[in-house]
């Protein structure tokens, strides 16, 4: 007996798989956020109160040296204290 298969499963596998090839960049940039800097800290609690003060959201993602197009040799040495600012205008804001 041929095996049958469901045209939404292909469907939605076809999807799953072509969603899978999208960074998590891309991703963010889909729901209206920019890519800003990469910074520690103080610098990177400065710049977060900064774009908060002038109305925008802000979203914090760990770094990524796969990410960045600048050296980011020094970065890699301690990845986990490093964050990349994202924002995007407030709803209703300009």
């Amino acid at each position: 007996m041929p095996l049958k298969v469901c045209q939404a499963w292909v469907e939605n596998d076809l999807s799953l798989k072509e969603r899978s090839k999208i960074t998590p960049e891309e991703e963010l940039a889909s729901a209206g956020w920019e890519k800003q800097a990469t910074y520690d800290d103080p610098r990177l609690s400065e710049m977060v109160d900064m774009y908060k003060e002038i109305g925008f959201d802000v979203h914090l993602e760990p770094f990524d040296a796969g990410n960045e197009e600048d050296c980011t040799d020094c970065m890699a040495l301690n990845p986990d204290q490093f964050k990349t600012i994202y924002t995007r205008k407030q709803n209703g804001k300009n």
